[in-house]
């Protein structure tokens, strides 16, 4: 990795440290975006230790001001919740490329991490299950329990199993090995039942 690698990953983190949500770590609080595309960093290397470059790019820019975005700017429902899900991709994409652009990537790179950012090539191009590994990884660690109480059981093991379809095996072994409560790891199961 070269200065402009580094001066990429500073600016997306400068960026995504503007989030004016926060999440708790530890006692600390933390800019939810900051925090996510540090864990999406930690466990694209934890799972893919040789990942390339431009994986290691998306993976810290995959949600890039996400927050400028909030899906209450968009219907209620499944269909506006899967407009303001396509909508946020090319978001990322672009606010990613300007980025890259600035400290000196090439087209061909950045067309390589848009078409991350896009999932473009899910289950058949690698960069991009990485990625997705990883955005699961996420979801199961740091947000999953906290939906238990606000989603049914029927709907969460819907979501585990949109989720499981997602992963490729090094996910699914990485999932079952991580800590959750007795509760979620019966919702997992019944998942995968």
């Amino acid at each position: 990795m070269d200065d402009r690698f580094n001066e990429a990953i500073a600016k997306f983190d400068a960026m995504n440290s503007q989030d004016p949500n926060t999440i708790m770590v530890g006692e600390k609080s933390v800019p939810k975006e900051l925090h996510d595309a540090s864990a999406m960093t930690r466990w694209v290397e934890a799972l893919y230790p040789d990942a390339n470059e431009m994986v290691r790019l998306a993976a810290r820019c995959q949600h890039l001001c996400r927050w400028e975005s909030p899906r209450s700017s968009y219907p209620e429902g499944r269909v506006g919740y899967l407009k303001w899900r396509s909508d946020l991709k090319k978001f990322h994409a672009e606010r990613a490329a300007e980025v890259l652009r600035s400290v000196g990537y090439d087209e061909e790179a950045i067309e390589s991490i848009r078409m991350i950012n896009l999932k473009k090539g899910l289950k058949s191009n690698p960069d991009v299950q990485m990625i997705e590994d990883a955005l699961c990884m996420v979801f199961l660690e740091t947000q999953f329990e906290g939906y238990l109480d606000k989603w049914d059981e029927e709907k969460t093991i819907g979501i585990l199993q949109k989720t499981w379809a997602k992963m490729s095996g090094v996910g699914h072994v990485a999932a079952l090995a991580l800590p959750l409560s007795a509760r979620a790891k019966a919702l997992v199961e019944k998942a995968l039942a």
